[in-house]
């Protein structure tokens, strides 16, 4: 059974617990807050979740996700995370995060900023442009028409197939971007960011996006 650590348990990173619980899957939930904040939405997952510290979340998994805000991302562990596939869900939002010149000048994505923050991991960028509450309620059957698509974007062909499995369990197409350094095309105010999308929409959406230069 796979394991799934989750580094933030928020918004999106409850809805993960969630979907990940329904698919049979154990969860290691964490935050900055500690374990005994996460004491309801254990009760509700039940025994297959438990609470822990990021730290302790992040060996357990077999699988972690990176879901916090973006001026905390030097709290990430990274020992426990070397070797290990790291599902990145983060956006970048200046009046929430700070302004951060690499971003603002466009010389690097939210991601690659992880991966550079853990150099023997293997980051992969997903999760990041659906609302929260949608991720329990758009999933459907491989097969099923205008079934929804999301982004998966990372440098690693095996790490990325693994999160493209992941949200194919999940109820879930997934379009691939084969770095990290491409996931701008589907950060904020790009065509596809938020949008219902089936997978050869979001193919549109991608090719259709700008820089925000450009904009």
């Amino acid at each position: 059974m796979t394991t799934l650590g989750l580094i933030g348990s928020g918004h999106i990173g409850s809805q993960l617990a969630r979907l990940a619980v329904q698919h049979g899957y154990d969860v290691v939930l964490s935050n900055s807050r500690g374990p005994a904040s996460l004491a309801g939405l254990v009760q509700e997952l039940g025994p297959q979740a438990r609470a822990a510290t990021p730290d302790e979340a992040a060996a357990a998994g077999d699988l972690v996700v990176v879901t916090i805000p973006l001026h905390a991302l030097d709290t990430v562990p990274v020992e426990p995370l070397a070797g290990k596939v790291v599902i990145d869900t983060d956006n970048y939002y200046p009046q929430r995060d700070g302004q951060i010149a690499e971003l603002d000048d466009e010389s690097t994505t939210v991601s690659e900023l992880l991966a550079r923050h853990l150099p023997q991991s293997h980051v992969v960028k997903a999760f990041n442009h659906i609302l929260a509450s949608e991720l329990t309620t758009d999933g459907s059957p491989a097969g099923t028409p205008g079934r929804r698509a999301l982004v998966v974007a990372g440098d690693d062909e095996a790490a990325r197939r693994r999160v493209i499995d992941l949200l194919d369990e999940f109820g879930f197409d997934a379009v691939e971007l084969d770095s990290l350094a491409e996931g701008w095309r589907i950060q904020r105010d790009t065509p596809g960011y938020g949008m219902r999308r089936d997978a050869e929409q979001l193919r549109a959406d991608l090719a259709a996006a700008k820089r925000y230069r450009d904009m």
